[in-house]
C-alpha cells in the first residue's frame, strides 16, 4: 500500500468574492511505504486558467508569486504528472489530506478540465481522524497538531509541499492507529 500524504494551494481571495472560483496552483505531496517511511516527494505549480491572476491577498498568504505559476503546466499535464508518480493506476493507495477541501478541489478541478475523478476516492481525512483519535471537541489545524506531537513545523506554512512534509510527520507517527 502506497500512501499518499498531499496538500493543495489555492487560488483565493480576502473575503471570498462570490464570482470567482477556486482553482489548484501547487500540489506537494509525501509518499509514505507501509512503514511509515517517506520514498518520495512530489511538487509542482499549476497555471489557473479561469481567474489567471493570482490576488495580493494569496501570493502573502502562500507566498507563491505570479511567476511560478505563469511559468507551469494547467492541471490536466500537472495532475497526469502527480499521477504517473504516485503510481495511481498500477498500485493500492491511498490520498490522505488535512480535511476535505483538497479532495473537494481535486474533483472540481477534474471537472473543470473533463477529467475523469474516480481517482481520488481512496481519500482519507487526517483532520477527522485525528480528533477523533485525540479525542478533541472541536479539530484543530496543522500546525498545531504537529507541534502538540512534538514535531517542528518547517518550511513555509500555507505553501503545499511544506504543509504535505509536517502532515507526513504526523501521519506516520500514528500509521498503525489510523481506522482507514
Amino acid at each position: 500500500m502506497n500512501f499518499i500524504v498531499f496538500d493543495l494551494e489555492a487560488t483565493c481571495w480576502e473575503g471570498r468574492p462570490p464570482n470567482k472560483v477556486q482553482e489548484i496552483i501547487e500540489i506537494g505531496a509525501v509518499a509514505l511505504n507501509r512503514y511509515g517511511e517517506v520514498t518520495g516527494t512530489f511538487n509542482k505549480f499549476i497555471r489557473p486558467v479561469v481567474n489567471p491572476n493570482l490576488s495580493l491577498f494569496c501570493r502573502e498568504l502562500t507566498s507563491i508569486e505570479q511567476e511560478m505559476v505563469d511559468r507551469s503546466n494547467e492541471f490536466p499535464e500537472v495532475i497526469e504528472h502527480f499521477q504517473d508518480w504516485a503510481e495511481i493506476f498500477e498500485e493500492d493507495y491511498l490520498l490522505a489530506s488535512w480535511g476535505k477541501f483538497d479532495k473537494r478541489m481535486l474533483i472540481q478541478d477534474c471537472e473543470l478540465h473533463g477529467l475523469e475523478w474516480d481517482w481520488t476516492e481512496p481519500h482519507f481525512n487526517v483532520k477527522q481522524e485525528y480528533k477523533r483519535l485525540k479525542g478533541l471537541h472541536r479539530p484543530r489545524g496543522l500546525r498545531r497538531s504537529v507541534e502538540k506531537e512534538g514535531f517542528e513545523f518547517t518550511g513555509i506554512h500555507h505553501r503545499a509541499i511544506s504543509d504535505a512534509e509536517n502532515l507526513a510527520k504526523l501521519f506516520a507517527k500514528y500509521l498503525d492507529e489510523w481506522q482507514y
